[in-house]
């Protein structure tokens, strides 16, 4: 019987146990220092933000970061940028384009906002091998379906590209966040290969609705069913034969390094959700591993 990882050291034991080659995380986070600092300094404040405190797990330097990415044995990761304004999104798709340049593992990443020249540098990114787009709905404060990213979404479903979307209300509901945004711009675009960060916490069952009714949506796993997530965003356990129904269309994010816990506890997490090995095969490496098709 495998057992759940008990720590870090831990987690290649337990990959190795279920028969999979690593991991495949589509929910990491690597941006430019100062970028990355400000990102720390307002977790570091979350008391105030959130209600809760978020006590960085893994505030290191960057090569750091990549090191224990790799005793973890996460074989692919992103780096997932995100804007807060306009003016931002084109030069931290350049930066992440050099980042993944310069390391193997790594997913070559972007984003957009909603200007006049996001279709413009969301072509230049597809030109240069993009394979994954982030969108942070809360913290970009916009509606999805704003008109200006009309011809963005329209390439993006023709292209197939993955674009992990933080659009659920949690941490902190925002004015455009929720499920009712999402349904609208699917409607619209309905091949969309989105994937919906968090599971769209809280509003789990809306966005469980989305991935059953839309082929291409799939649901990433960060932070979900950590004893950290269920105080504040609890899962409702009738939900769980869903979730399991769903095996093929979810995938592991973490949310590195800006995690309130140990990389291990969020697999021990999924694990006691007891859903079965399959499903965890599917979810840790299968599903990333075919969304990017990665060699085996």
């Amino acid at each position: 019987m495998i057992t759940p990882p008990v720590d870090d050291a831990d987690v290649p034991r337990y990959w190795r146990e279920l028969g999979l080659p690593g991991l495949v995380d589509v929910h990491v986070h690597f941006l430019p220092e100062r970028v990355q600092a400000k990102v720390w300094d307002y977790f570091a404040a979350a008391e105030t933000h959130y209600g809760a405190a978020w006590p960085v797990h893994y505030p290191l330097a960057e090569d750091e970061r990549l090191a224990v990415l790799d005793r973890l044995g996460v074989r692919a990761f992103p780096t997932l940028p995100y804007p807060h304004k306009a003016g931002m999104a084109a030069w931290l798709n350049d930066w992440s384009a050099r980042f993944a340049a310069a390391h193997p593992r790594v997913l070559q990443s972007a984003t957009f906002f909603p200007e006049p020249e996001a279709a413009s540098y969301v072509e230049a990114a597809l030109d240069r091998g993009v394979r994954v787009f982030k969108v942070h709905v809360q913290v970009g404060a916009f509606d999805p379906r704003d008109p200006l990213l009309d011809p963005v979404w329209a390439r993006l479903e023709e292209t197939g590209t993955p674009v992990v979307i933080h659009c659920g209300s949690g941490p902190l509901r925002g004015e455009h966040t929720g499920p009712a945004p999402m349904t609208g711009l699917l409607e619209r675009h309905p091949r969309l290969q989105l994937v919906i960060a968090h599971l769209g916490m809280p509003e789990y069952a809306a966005f469980l609705d989305l991935a059953e009714r839309y082929e291409r949506v799939h649901l990433d796993t960060t932070m979900f069913a950590t004893d950290f997530t269920e105080r504040l965003m609890p899962f409702d356990p009738a939900l769980r034969p869903r979730l399991g129904a769903l095996r093929d269309k979810v995938v592991l994010g973490s949310d590195f390094p800006s995690i309130p816990y140990p990389y291990a506890h969020q697999l021990a997490a999924l694990h006691r959700l007891d859903l079965g090995e399959e499903w965890l095969r599917a979810v840790l490496w299968h599903n990333g591993a075919r969304l990017f098709a990665l060699a085996p």
